[in-house]
C-alpha cells in the first residue's frame, strides 16, 4: 500500500486501531520502536504493552542520560512488563565525544555518533519504526503525517495527531509513572548536557540552533 494510502486509511482510526492495524500488516519482528524514555514516553509505550505486550523497545544509551532517566526506563518497563533492549554507540566514539566534550562544540556531531550511527546499524533489520513524536511539539513534527519515508525504511507516528491533554490523560487513566525530572521542571529529557528546564522542548539544546538530536 502507498504512503498516501496508508495516510488516508490511518487518520481515521483511533491510536489503539493504529497500532492493531500495524500488526495486521506487519509481524513484531518487523517492527521497531524506539524509546527515550523521557516525559512523554510512557504513552506510547503504555500503548503498544496493550496491543502487542511481546514487542521489544529499544533504547538508545548514549551513556549521557541522567540517571532519573534510567531509573524511569526500569521503573516503566517493570509496570508495563516491556522487554527493553539498550543500543550503545561505539565505545571508541563514544569515548572520544566524552574526552572532547564534543555536546559543547558541535552537538549535531555528538548526536551523530552517539544516537543516528547506532540506530542506523540498527534499524536495517526491520521493515518499519514506530516513533511517539507528536505534531505540538515543534514546527519540524507539526509538518509530519502518520506514515513517512525516512532514508531506507518507512516511519510510523501513531501519536503525530494527539494532543498534549491526550497524553496526560491518558497516563493518568492508566496510573503511570511520570518520570521524576517532571517533578522538577523538565518537560523534554534527553542527555544531561544538552538539557535544561523549560516547557515543551525549550529545555532542549537551549544555548545552540537545535531542536532535534537527528533521528528524526
Amino acid at each position: 500500500m502507498m504512503i498516501e494510502a496508508k495516510n488516508k486509511k490511518y487518520i481515521s482510526l483511533s491510536i489503539e486501531e493504529r497500532l492493531s492495524a500495524l500488526y495486521e500488516e506487519y509481524t513484531t519482528d518487523e517492527v521497531l520502536v524506539t524509546s527515550s524514555f523521557g516525559a512523554s514516553s510512557a504513552y506510547l509505550l503504555g500503548l503498544i504493552s496493550k496491543v502487542n505486550p511481546e514487542q521489544k523497545i529499544h533504547f538508545i544509551d548514549t551513556t549521557y542520560s541522567f540517571p532519573e532517566t534510567i531509573s524511569y526506563k526500569k521503573k516503566l518497563a517493570k509496570k508495563l512488563g516491556l522487554q527493553v533492549i539498550d543500543v550503545k554507540p561505539d565505545r571508541t566514539e563514544n569515548e572520544f565525544t566524552l574526552k572532547d566534550e564534543t555536546w559543547s562544540k558541535n552537538p549535531d556531531f555528538c548526536c551523530s555518533l552517539n544516537k543516528v550511527k547506532p540506530l542506523q546499524k540498527l534499524k536495517s533489520g526491520f521493515k518499519i519504526w514506530v516513533s511517539g513524536l507528536m505534531a505540538h511539539q515543534n514546527s519540524v513534527r507539526s509538518e509530519k503525517e502518520i506514515f513517512e519515508l525516512k532514508d531506507d525504511i518507512l516511519k510510523f507516528y501513531p501519536l503525530i495527531d494527539c494532543s498534549d491533554e491526550d497524553q496526560k490523560e491518558f497516563i493518568s487513566k492508566n496510573n503511570l509513572p511520570a518520570h521524576p525530572l517532571q517533578l522538577c521542571g523538565y518537560n523534554s529529557i534527553g542527555c544531561f548536557h544538552c538539557t535544561k528546564k523549560g516547557q515543551g522542548r525549550e529545555g532542549r539544546w537551549a544555548d545552540a540552533q537545535k531542536t532535534e538530536c537527528g533521528l528524526h
